[in-house]
């Protein structure tokens, strides 16, 4: 038979009429005499049997076995390109493979675009991941890198909203254009786009707990900065208490304002709800004067807090509010009776007697203001009759003054109260006027001739119908005249008056004198002016001439009894001249005179 195929032979290896089945994968079939075709169309002789299309080895004869191959080459002529099988003749070279046709773009899908946009919104680009986009998901990894290093740690301002802004418009345009890009370009994971449209919802709560978790370190770090600033407040509070209150009025006021600012716009925080112990803190150490008993330094402070609820607020306060109040009062009422019947003013509006008075009006500290008056006149008056009647009497003067220098019902105090302040002021008063008079004699005793001289002259030019205004005059004669003779001053003058030797006293001067002279008995009176008298030019002039010249010298005669009685001799004209003294020891039987004249020289003065 020829090498020709039969009309029955198929290409695919069918059976067909006169000739062998033939395989496309090269295994052969039996049948009758017949010959093979390979699967390009190329005929080979063939046998009454075969194997296969010609693609396998073999060659035509008995049991052929297909196109002819070299082995470790390309099939070509004998002796070339390797062994040839069977010595059969090399097949003909294979066609050229055509080029592969480029993948269509795959249908457009919907869910797949919405999947890749979704699965950019998590910030790491990974829709672009499922695209095999790396460029455009190294963009969103950097985007979402910045953010992270600008919100990490967590600040309590948070991430600036710029960057917040900035960062969401990336997502934006990221899920965009992965949606864009998704619609007609496959996914290499997963398989199916619902999948990965569930998986990108999934995804959204990693930036969604991000937030979350974001939002609480924020408010951690608020809570943390918050309770700092109360720290900060307390310390603040703890230093300023070394310091004098008028040095740490400022750094009070500071912490309070924080304080303030915690609670009233911070209210839910945790710094907030520990304001009222720091608050009461606060408050125990601005007043810790007043709990160390030191009355006079509590006043100050103990003022400042009652302006507290001015600024901070009454309700917020709470109890607070009037904490200082009876501190307050019990501080101004303790300094204040330490003032008492001293130079201190306590009485007036501002000082602590007067505001008790006027802020306290009635409290029990008010109504305890008159009786401690009332003591404090009591226990000076009793010191008149001691061994200071001079400090007692000044103690009451001042006492007067003060009850009737504090606020009275014109202030809105108690008119019972004002009342009881009145009659305190009278009594001081009647005091002073007995202690006027013991003070001058405790001074004359004591050897203060000038102050008793002048305490005892103003006491009987105040008080002239005081039952010892006689003897304080003549006491305050002595004492002046003991200042130029101190042995004057020995003995307080009796009240005596009178006695029995006449002494005759002229004035032989220019001026009109006074004559004072305490002994047995005190007294004193003035002599007129002598007209065409003129001062001597020295002592011995006047021991020669004065009293001597026959003119009618103005002169008065008194009596004294028998012992020594002490002159004073002083100008009632000219303050310039000083006075003279002298010292007569009287005697029964005799007539004494005494002369006053002027000796004309610098410090000149009268002499007898």
């Amino acid at each position: 038979m020829s090498g020709e195929q039969q009309d029955g032979a198929a290409r695919d290896g069918t059976p067909g009429e006169g000739g062998g089945a033939g395989r496309a994968d090269g295994t052969g079939g039996t049948g009758s005499a017949g010959g093979t075709h390979s699967a390009d169309g190329a005929g080979e002789p063939g046998h009454s049997s075969g194997f296969g299309p010609p693609e396998v080895l073999g060659t035509s004869g008995a049991g052929g076995f297909g196109r002819a191959q070299a082995y470790g080459g390309p099939g070509g002529p004998e002796g070339h390109g390797g062994f040839a099988a069977f010595g059969a003749q090399p097949a003909p070279p294979m066609p050229a493979v055509p080029p592969t046709p480029p993948t269509p773009p795959a249908p457009a899908d919907p869910l797949r675009a919405a999947a890749v946009a979704l699965l950019n919104l998590s910030g790491l680009g990974l829709g672009y991941l499922v695209l095999r986009r790396w460029a455009a998901m190294a963009a969103c990894w950097a985007a979402t890198g910045a953010l992270l290093m600008a919100a990490l740690p967590a600040d309590p301002d948070g991430v600036p909203g710029g960057l917040v802004v900035a960062y969401l418009a990336v997502l934006v345009l990221a899920a965009a254009h992965g949606a864009y890009r998704g619609l007609r370009h496959r996914m290499m994971w997963p398989p199916r786009s619902p999948v990965a449209l569930v998986l990108g919802l999934v995804l959204l709560a990693a930036p969604a707990g991000g937030v979350v978790l974001y939002d609480g370190a924020r408010e951690e770090a608020t809570q943390q900065m918050l309770l700092g600033r109360l720290a900060t407040a307390d310390v603040l509070v703890t230093q300023a208490s070394t310091e004098p209150f008028s040095a740490a009025r400022a750094p009070y006021r500071t912490a309070l304002a924080t304080y303030h600012d915690l609670a009233a716009h911070h209210s839910g925080s945790r710094a907030a709800r520990r304001v009222p112990a720091s608050l009461h803190a606060y408050y125990e150490t601005v007043g810790a004067a007043f709990g160390e008993k030191r009355y006079c330094d509590a006043v100050e402070p103990l003022t400042y807090l009652r302006t507290v609820p001015g600024t901070y607020g009454r309700k917020q306060l709470g109890a607070l509010a009037g904490w200082p109040d009876d501190r307050l009062a019990t501080s101004l009422y303790e300094c204040g009776v330490t003032g008492l019947g001293t130079g201190k003013d306590v009485v007036s509006p501002s000082g602590n007697l007067g505001e008790l008075l006027t802020a306290f009006p009635g409290s029990r500290q008010a109504a305890k203001v008159e009786p401690a008056v009332s003591s404090e006149i009591g226990k000076a008056a009793d010191g008149l009759k001691g061994s200071a009647p001079c400090a007692a009497n000044e103690r009451l003067k001042i006492l007067q003054g003060q009850a009737v220098g504090l606020p009275g019902k014109e202030a809105g105090v108690d008119g019972a109260l004002t009342d009881a302040l009145r009659k305190d002021a009278a009594t001081a008063g009647k005091k002073v006027q007995s202690g006027t008079y013991a003070c001058g004699v405790d001074e004359y005793e004591k050897g203060d001739f000038s102050g008793a001289q002048k305490t005892l002259t103003d006491f009987a030019g105040a008080y002239r119908n005081d039952k010892s205004r006689a003897r304080a005059q003549k006491i305050a004669i002595a004492a002046e005249i003991a200042q130029s003779e101190a042995a004057a001053g020995k003995r307080l003058p009796s009240m005596a008056s009178g006695g029995s030797i006449p002494v005759t006293v002229s004035n032989d001067s220019p001026d009109e004198v006074e004559i004072l002279y305490t002994g047995p008995v005190t007294g004193s009176f003035k002599l007129k002016a002598c007209k065409g008298c003129s001062a001597f030019s020295s002592d011995a002039a006047a021991q020669l001439g004065a009293c001597k010249g026959g003119r009618s010298y103005p002169k008065r005669t008194i009596s004294l009894p028998p012992g020594t009685t002490y002159f004073l001799h002083k100008s009632l004209d000219d303050s310039t001249t000083s006075s003279g003294s002298n010292t007569a020891r009287i005697q029964p039987g005799y007539t004494y005179t005494e002369c006053a004249y002027v000796v004309q020289r610098i410090g000149s003065g009268y002499t007898s």
